[in-house]
């Protein structure tokens, strides 16, 4: 279907984007509708390029309104018929420029792209019931208005820049004609004295109506003069609309747009699911940045015309000099903002970014090209390639990046002994470093330089200070507002309750894709106590507890975790007071408070005077999975009971589902055989692997059969 009718076919909502798209004189709608299939067809990309071709789709362009004044003409169409010829006139403008129709009907197509694109993005999440905020904000709506705005109104001035240079041209033409025929006239007022009086005639009648001719021309000049004036007023003025919308655009992208860009990337490193991608705030940057270049050339052209042509109290002799300068700051402003660390330093085999190991690899993205500084504390050299031209091969999306994939740190010696430039003494977990890239931007002229900085990173140099490090990195990147606080430890503020624990829900969350409900984050809060929670008062065994159950989980039990099979996070008395009120064989999954990396399971049977009872196994660490699946020990879990007849008590899985539609997806074929302890039960044959890891584990493994009570 042709992108036009597309268009028409699409919600109220988005057409009406399309008619603020064409409220203006550029490229009418009616134009756009009525040459719809021409249009669609043409290469205006070749076009915007080659003056010659351009010239062939103006004139085609033009031929075609005519063909369509005719049909309007027949169909007696009296409005329409005007309406088509108004517009051929306004074309007229483009005789000398095709190229820029050309750019200006391909600018109008591209929208058009975008507005279809984003229909059918917002059709798209619809159907897969996407949150709500995963749409456009309303914020971010109004921006793109005002960007849409500017480039109108740049769009417009390119017009206006044209205008004046033509009215200027306009009047150098008549002004030096004017010159040529006064001097002239002169001459020939001169032969023409001479001549009467030589004859003794006193008739001076002709050279009167030459002087009064003279007369008219000067003020038909000065007149020119007038409306030249006036349209550099009235030019000057727009630039200086144009720079206020800009100013205005360029406040919501750093101190609104930018900031909350940055905020969601510190939230990203420790485990949020915030859409840190930057493609959005590229795209806006650019228009801005596109347009302040063209005003800047604007200024230029001023510049230009004003060495041409210049009278007294030429007004673009006053202010284009303050102009250039709020284009030049608004620049300036504006590239400085928009260099970013993408992606913040990370290691292949690290836990996560923002901690670093001297002598080991890490990698970074910075969008430009940077040279690298690490300072504060300790100090560092970095070894490796620290210097990258700009490769755009290396982007995703096209943008302008330097990926640096294979950077270390050798840490400085100091001949003092002590820690660093800094008297304060933290720890070395917490001590927070800055990775700053510099680069210098240049275009047509214009020149600035840019620097950008990583979030503070921890560095360590052994593994065992891998977990304290994290903590100082999600504490860091949980609390603090200023990227660049590298104090932030010296006097470490405390966070509340949710703070804490949407955090840790985000490293379930990003680990394993599901997080930590309310009764999950109510058991860890239980174990913490307090409703405030200060980085130092956190005892380090919860961060080896917690990471602990973090790693387990993801390596061994993601699948368990993310189909909520495993309860965890809950106390021995929690899931005491559950069970009791459940039938016999109800069972639940529990981590181990006590065994690092451990989970276990407890069940509920009933005893020969009625009462439930609770019983429990040994917890099972990473050592016993890796030999057997988990889903594999509850299927084949037996214990003795009466006369050694062995019995899997696990019959349901809290609060009521049977064992085997629960955990039957996860079932494999061979582990189906029967299941032998210490050889009490009979067993599957010798060669089927499966059976003969089953039979090592249970015979090993005495936690799986010995039972305690709570």
């Amino acid at each position: 279907m042709a992108q036009w009718d597309r268009l028409r076919q699409l919600p109220s909502a988005y057409r009406q984007q399309l008619h603020e798209l064409y409220d203006r004189d550029a490229l009418p709608m009616d134009v756009r509708h009525y040459l719809a299939p021409w249009i669609e067809k043409q290469e205006w990309q070749r076009a915007a390029r080659d003056d010659a071709f351009a010239m062939v789709l103006f004139q085609v362009l033009l031929e075609n309104l005519d063909i369509q004044h005719s049909r309007f003409v027949q169909e007696e169409s009296f409005l329409l018929q005007h309406n088509i010829r108004r517009y051929k006139q306004n074309f007229q403008r483009y005789v000398d420029d095709p190229c820029a129709l050309a750019t200006t009907i391909l600018w109008f197509l591209e929208k058009e792209k975008e507005i279809l694109e984003s229909a059918e993005l917002a059709e798209k999440v619809q159907l897969l019931q996407v949150e709500p905020e995963a749409m456009e904000t309303s914020s971010q709506q109004d921006l793109e208005r005002k960007l849409a705005g500017l480039r109108n109104e740049v769009q417009c001035m390119e017009h206006t820049i044209i205008c004046l240079e033509e009215q200027q041209d306009e009047f150098d033409f008549k002004y030096q004609t004017h010159k040529f025929k006064s001097e002239l006239h002169v001459l020939f007022v001169l032969v023409f004295v001479m001549w009467k009086f030589s004859s003794h005639h006193g008739n001076f009648y002709a050279a009167v109506v030459d002087e009064a001719r003279k007369n008219e021309q000067i003020r038909a000049l000065q007149l020119l003069v007038n409306k030249l004036n006036d349209c550099r007023k009235s030019t000057l003025s727009g630039l200086n609309n144009i720079l206020d919308r800009t100013q205005d655009i360029i406040d919501v992208l750093v101190k609104k747009e930018l900031v909350e860009w940055q905020r969601r990337q510190q939230k990203a490193c420790i485990g949020a699911p915030d859409n840190v991608c930057l493609d959005q705030l590229e795209k806006w940057f650019s228009c801005v940045a596109v347009c302040l270049f063209q005003v800047w050339e604007f200024l230029t052209k001023l510049e230009e015309l004003v060495g041409k042509v210049s009278y007294e109290n030429d007004p673009v002799k006053a202010q284009n000099p303050t102009l250039q300068k709020r284009v030049d700051t608004l620049l300036r402003d504006l590239l400085k903002s928009s260099f970013v660390v993408e992606t913040q330093p990370s290691m292949p085999q690290g836990k996560g970014s923002l901690v670093l190991r001297t002598n080991v690899q890490f990698s970074v993205k910075a969008r430009s090209v940077p040279s690298t500084e690490i300072s504060v504390y300790r100090r560092f050299n970095v070894l490796g390639t620290k210097i990258k031209a700009l490769n755009m091969a290396e982007s995703t999306n096209g943008g302008m990046v330097a990926d640096f994939r294979h950077l270390t740190l050798k840490e400085q010696k100091s001949g003092g002994g002590g820690k660093g430039v800094s008297d304060i003494s933290l720890s070395v977990t917490e001590e927070l470093h800055i990775i700053y890239f510099n680069t210098v931007f240049e275009l047509k002229g214009f020149s600035v330089e840019l620097q950008a900085s990583t979030l503070p990173v921890v560095i360590i140099s052994n593994s065992s200070q891998q977990q304290s490090a994290w903590a100082s990195v999600l504490w860091f990147n949980m609390l603090s507002q200023d990227p660049k606080d590298v104090m932030f430890f010296a006097n470490t503020p405390a966070a509340t309750w949710p703070q804490f624990g949407e955090m840790l829900s985000w490293q379930f969350l990003s680990a394993t894709k599901r997080g930590l409900d309310g009764t999950q984050l109510e058991m860890i809060a239980n174990k913490l106590f307090g409703k405030f929670f200060h980085r130092e008062n956190t005892p380090d065994t919860f961060w080896v507890w917690f990471d602990g159950i973090l790693m387990m989980v993801k390596t061994y039990l993601e699948d368990l975790w993310r189909d909520g099979l495993i309860m965890g996070f809950v106390t021995k008395g929690k899931e005491k007071s559950l069970l009791k009120k459940k039938k016999r064989g109800t069972f639940l999954l529990r981590f181990s408070e006590s065994v690092i990396g451990g989970i276990t399971f407890s069940w509920v049977e009933i005893t020969v005077t009625g009462e439930p009872d609770v019983k429990t196994v040994q917890p099972f660490t990473k050592v016993d999975l890796s030999q057997i699946p988990f889903h594999e020990i509850i299927r084949n879990f037996q214990i003795l009971e009466a006369e050694n007849v062995p019995e899997n008590p696990l019959l349901y899985l809290y609060p009521d589902t049977p064992k085997n539609e629960a955990f039957g997806k996860y079932y494999t074929e061979k582990s189906g055989g029967k299941a032998t302890i210490s050889g009490i039960i009979e067993v599957s044959p010798a060669d089927d692997p499966l059976n003969q890891i089953s039979l090592s584990f249970f015979s090993r493994g005495q936690s799986v059969h010995k039972v305690h009570q709570n």
